[in-house]
């Protein structure tokens, strides 16, 4: 089921909340969470499930016995157990197709290559389980011995598909002690709204520009054709990512869950290092967190640290070299600002600053969308230019301006709205002393939201492009 559906936000998500508040008790609150979100998860795949049930089971036992073992081998051994059939669960569901594909490919070894399904969300709830088995062990949380507790943190439908990864500390006290205020209501509605005027009004129509460009082979695509779309495809990754986890925050706040920021207006940064701490911070920071600062290498090898964390990144997102590449390019730079030092780069002047790092994103996003190598490395001809010389590109074309000229509006406003300027209009609004400036704020955001959610509903209609991305991670 997804976000961006007629059918969700005025059935499932209604219905959701009546039972919700009809539910007297906390626990009986949380039983409501954990019925409707295992409806939610189940409703496109049903057999998959089975799987995130297996999960839950099978992590709550090992934080059980983590517990049960403490300062023994015992916990130890219930770690490295929980770890290992985590990650197994992954190659298997997520890495066993490519995997084949690859040995054929490069060997040509004629292998039979399995068609594995990929179940929904298992990277996302994978992550979370690993999270709790660490916190565990490391004693930052305390272990959950009430199932039907852990089910719930683990199944939570706001962000059980495409995430954030929401550990088990950031709601562990308010599994067992929240409320929702009038507060709550306001700014989850405000955000869900903000969410999916992100999704349908703007990354849909971005990437009908991607796909009329890049949905086939980009051998005869002009030099600003390409760069016009691999921007486009910058800006509708963020605004699909991002409007998701506006939904997934905003839908939690509903049921009195407060979950950290996942995007922090990400285009806004200096360096590529600041761009990953405003960028899925909920990925970067588990990778931070809890494989970085592992010593596989040894005290003193933190750079062989800093390319397995970016090269795991990269494998995360998939199996495919494209991805392989994507991560390890990231670690390259990653390198070169930590030898380069922050002093050094603090005296670059702020324009160039950003040309560096809006170079390096954009072209980052055009190793994460070509699959193909064959057609990544036709990108990278037609980005530098030398594609006129090998095979007569031209430097633009009337198709591109026309484009441009039918969407200028549409980007314009993605470049205006991936900026930091709603929250300072919220700022001056909401936390203006004056009355009178409040009163104005608050119906004017009511009668704004209520526009967007009438224009969302709308293109919802006839809409077939609303899956998100990061589903398919």
């Amino acid at each position: 089921m997804s976000f961006a559906d007629l059918f969700f936000l005025y059935f499932f998500l209604p219905l959701c909340l009546i039972a919700y508040a009809l539910a007297k008790r906390l626990s009986a609150k949380n039983t409501v969470l954990i019925v409707f979100s295992l409806i939610f998860y189940a409703w496109g795949e049903p057999i998959w499930v089975l799987l995130l049930l297996f999960s839950s089971v099978f992590n709550w036992f090992i934080g059980l016995q983590i517990d049960k073992h403490r300062e023994k081998q015992g916990a130890k051994v219930a770690v490295a157990t929980g770890i290992a059939v985590n990650i197994a669960l992954l190659l298997v569901f997520k890495y066993t197709t490519p995997f084949f594909q690859n040995m054929n490919a490069i060997f040509g070894a004629g292998l039979s290559v399995p068609q594995v399904a990929l179940p929904l969300g298992i990277s996302f709830y994978t992550f979370k389980a690993i999270s709790y088995i660490l916190d565990c062990y490391w004693e930052t949380v305390q272990v959950q011995k009430h199932y039907p507790k852990f089910l719930l943190y683990l199944s939570l439908f706001p962000h059980v598909i495409s995430g954030p990864i929401v550990r088990y500390s950031t709601i562990e006290n308010e599994i067992d002690n929240r409320t929702t205020t009038l507060e709550d209501v306001w700014e989850g509605s405000l955000r869900i709204i903000i969410g999916l005027a992100k999704k349908v009004i703007i990354a849909n129509n971005l990437w009908s520009i991607v796909d009329t460009f890049f949905g086939k082979d980009i051998a005869g695509l002009s030099v600003f054709g390409t760069w016009y779309t691999i921007i486009a495809y910058s800006l509708y990754v963020y605004f699909d990512f991002s409007g998701y986890s506006d939904i997934a925050i905003g839908l939690s706040r509903l049921f009195g869950f407060r979950i950290e920021e996942n995007f922090r207006h990400p285009f806004v940064c200096q360096t590529v290092a600041e761009f990953w701490q405003r960028w899925h911070i909920s990925l970067s920071s588990f990778f931070r967190d809890y494989l970085l600062y592992v010593p596989i290498f040894g005290k003193n090898r933190k750079y062989a640290s800093l390319f397995l964390v970016w090269f795991c990144t990269g494998m995360w997102h998939g199996a495919t070299w494209n991805y392989i590449l994507w991560g390890l390019y990231y670690g390259c730079f990653m390198l070169f600002e930590q030898k380069l030092g922050k002093k050094r780069m603090k005296k670059w002047p702020i324009w160039c600053k950003h040309i560096y790092t809006k170079l390096v994103i954009i072209i980052g996003f055009g190793i994460f969308f070509f699959e193909d190598l064959g057609q990544l490395g036709q990108f990278f001809l037609n980005i530098s230019g030398i594609s006129m010389l090998t095979n007569g590109a031209p430097l633009a074309d009337p198709i591109t301006w026309s484009s441009l000229r039918n969407n200028i509006f549409l980007i314009a406003a993605a470049i205006l709205c991936s900026l930091p300027v709603l929250p300072k209009i919220k700022s001056y609004f909401f936390e203006n002393k004056s009355d009178a400036i409040y009163a104005v704020g608050r119906i004017g955001s009511v009668a704004i939201c209520l526009g967007l959610l009438i224009i969302v509903s709308i293109l919802l209609v006839d809409s077939t492009n609303n899956v998100f991305l990061y589903f398919q991670f």
